[in-house]
């Protein structure tokens, strides 16, 4: 699924708009606007692209959140491990170039 329901009806909501409002300012029928809310049928990246600029939202917030799979080097507490020769990251006290308190 492109997108997700939940953060289209939120959206759609959020603009004070109805389903059938949605449907015809992006020129679809109202039964798929609300297939789409209930997830029964998935919104093509066109169709998003649409519902997003029609509510006003950027498109990543109609978006399905993807979840990345733990990495290969993650042991099973799911922490990633260090490397036996690697140390911590130490901040540095002398200032650097790009720093907006270096004199």
């Amino acid at each position: 699924m492109n997108h997700a329901p939940e953060a289209v009806t939120f959206a759609r909501e959020r603009a004070g708009l109805t389903k059938r409002a949605v449907a015809v300012a992006c020129e679809f029928s109202e039964q798929l606007m609300c297939d789409i809310e209930a997830g029964r049928r998935n919104a093509t990246p066109e169709k998003l692209l649409k519902i997003a600029h029609v509510l006003n939202c950027p498109v990543v917030f109609l978006e399905a959140k993807r979840v990345v799979a733990p990495s290969a080097t993650a042991d099973e507490s799911g922490r990633g491990r260090m490397r036996p020769n690697s140390a911590p990251n130490k901040p540095s006290s002398a200032p650097q170039s790009g720093d907006a308190c270096a004199a």
